[in-house]
């Protein structure tokens, strides 16, 4: 291995797969990706900096993931160093079945369903401001309130337990637990059966949990039947509603087709949700999607990075956060697309660009790259880079990542 020690990850993915006496062909099938995909990886024009589709590749290739990570197997992809505090409590909460088993919930009182969707809706709100460590910390109370609420009111409570699951699994993806998020977004699946737009409002946040996972596959899927499912049958007549969750589905789908290769899919999947967005506009949030002009365009600049069109990615990301909508959108969307333009900057050597970039993201939401996966890999990243500015140094040497 010593001759590969030196090589970026895509050059020692190329160098095994050789070993191994694989095409790229061979190697995209049993990956389940596309040929380009695996080619683009190997000449590093796309990234591998999802945890979860470096253990795939190193089982394929059966090797152990540091064999990839060679020299930076000291700082691999960060999986959030540990879980955030609070996440096991959601585990045990999640375990419990208090209300189905019927038993005593302490001193708890059953909430109303008025005063539960208010607790809800501020669970909703801490998550979009990204106050993720005291979101953590208020769930456990809230899933047992919700089932305890929806079990004393079937009809009216179930609204406002989807929406806890939604919240929850939402929040599971953001700190790198997305195999706990899958059992809660799984949860609000059949809680939600039978209502044709909380069915679709769940399977956003069961797309973004199955692409989390590293299953793009399965996530267009899943996010296809769900759109097509809610899509009004004449788009001029549609609500306002519908089409914001017709149109976050589509936009998930495209990302999750870019994230498994499929580009043409990718790109005809966006353009069909930006249609939807104009009619919307921008400055709405239907089921908390936050879905418009303006997001539809950010979601290009992030299925441009996992493409690897980078240049593309970055000419989006420009032209886009000049507008009015930039400003509308939640802070912890907001953070989260300045963290994918800090990988696009990275890719073409912009160190100073993608600084700047990261250090507003951590301004807008700093648990976006305090408490992420993505955001303690991308300060890891730009913090090795020998012309990072001070402000990275020093917030990475604060973390203890870099």
């Amino acid at each position: 291995m010593s001759g590969v020690e030196g090589l970026p990850v895509g050059r020692r993915v190329a160098y095994w797969r050789s070993r191994r006496k694989l095409s790229q062909q061979q190697f995209a099938d049993r990956l389940g990706k596309s040929k380009s995909w695996v080619d683009k990886v190997e000449r590093g024009v796309r990234s591998l900096d999802r945890v979860s589709t470096l253990q795939d590749i190193a089982a394929v290739l059966r090797i152990a993931p540091g064999a990839l990570l060679g020299a930076d197997a000291a700082t691999p992809p960060a999986e959030v160093a540990g879980r955030a505090p609070g996440v096991e409590r959601i585990r045990a909460a999640l375990c419990r079945y208090e209300a189905p088993l019927d038993r005593p919930a302490g001193r708890r009182p059953v909430l109303t369903v008025e005063r539960l969707g208010r607790e809800v809706a501020h669970a909703w709100t801490s998550f979009q401001y990204a106050r993720y460590p005291q979101l953590i910390g208020q769930l456990p109370d809230l899933l047992g309130d919700a089932q305890r609420t929806c079990l004393r009111q079937p009809e009216a409570g179930r609204g406002p337990l989807v929406e806890t699951y939604r919240v929850t699994a939402a929040v599971l993806v953001k700190v790198g637990v997305p195999e706990l998020g899958w059992l809660v977004a799984d949860r609000a699946m059949h809680a939600a059966a039978g209502d044709r737009e909380l069915v679709a409002a769940v399977a956003v946040q069961l797309g973004q949990v199955l692409r989390a996972a590293g299953r793009a596959g399965e996530a267009v899927s899943v996010l296809r039947a769900a759109a097509y499912r809610v899509a009004p049958p004449v788009l001029e007549y549609g609500l306002p509603a519908e089409l914001s969750l017709c149109g976050a589905l589509l936009t998930q789908a495209a990302l999750a087709a870019a994230q498994h290769g499929d580009e043409p899919a990718a790109t005809e999947l966006i353009d069909e949700a930006a249609g939807m967005a104009r009619r919307i506009g921008d400055g709405r949030d239907h089921y908390r999607t936050g879905f418009g002009p303006t997001s539809v365009d950010l979601a290009r600049t992030a299925a441009a990075v996992e493409s690897g069109d980078v240049r593309g990615a970055i000419g989006w990301h420009e032209r886009t956060v000049r507008r009015d909508g930039w400003r509308w959108l939640p802070a912890e969307h907001r953070a989260a697309h300045l963290l994918d333009t800090v990988r696009a900057y990275l890719h073409v050597d912009d160190v100073t660009n993608a600084a700047r970039a990261l250090v507003d993201a951590e301004r807008t939401a700093p648990a976006e790259v305090r408490h992420r996966p993505a955001g303690l890999d991308v300060l890891a990243r730009l913090a090795r880079e020998p012309h990072a500015p001070g402000t990275v140094t020093r917030l990475a040497v604060t973390l203890g990542v870099g």
